[in-house]
């Protein structure tokens, strides 16, 4: 069973994603954000004997709370993808805090998605702490 699936939004794609830690959720909410434009890259993570052909991307980003930091963090990797014509398939988090995060995501090329996202939205966009985990609805304007 995936952490994430995609909800009903009336005109854009939501997404309901759930993790364990605060950092899987991150990730999770990554993968599933390429599922959605890119359903081959939500599969299984690349294996170590495959991650050297993928394209490794370190970033560092910093926001005032949480949730502006997983926008920022989805949307730097869409911007990525769309200014490099990649699709991320596998990422760790080495470090988070609610305002700070440090992450490598791995890029393979990928082609241009039917329908692309333009960006994440802020709509009702609140991380929850839920029995084992965390919890948190996406949604993304199309």
């Amino acid at each position: 069973m995936t952490p994430f699936e995609e909800i009903e939004h009336t005109a854009d794609w939501a997404l309901h994603v759930w993790a364990a830690t605060l950092s899987e959720l991150y990730v999770e909410a990554a993968r599933g954000m390429f599922h959605l434009t890119a359903p081959e890259a939500a599969g299984p993570p690349a294996s170590a004997a495959e991650r050297p052909a993928a394209q490794p991307r370190s970033l560092t980003l910093n926001a005032g709370d949480a949730e502006s930091l997983l926008v920022a963090w989805l949307q730097e990797l869409l911007y990525l993808s769309e200014t490099e014509g990649v699709v991320f398939d596998d990422f760790t988090v080495e470090h988070l805090t609610p305002t700070h995060l440090t992450a490598t995501a791995w890029a393979r090329p990928a082609s241009r998605p039917e329908k692309p996202i333009k960006a994440v939205t802020y709509h009702n966009l609140t991380i929850r702490r839920v029995d084992g985990g965390y919890s948190v609805a996406l949604v993304f304007d199309v």
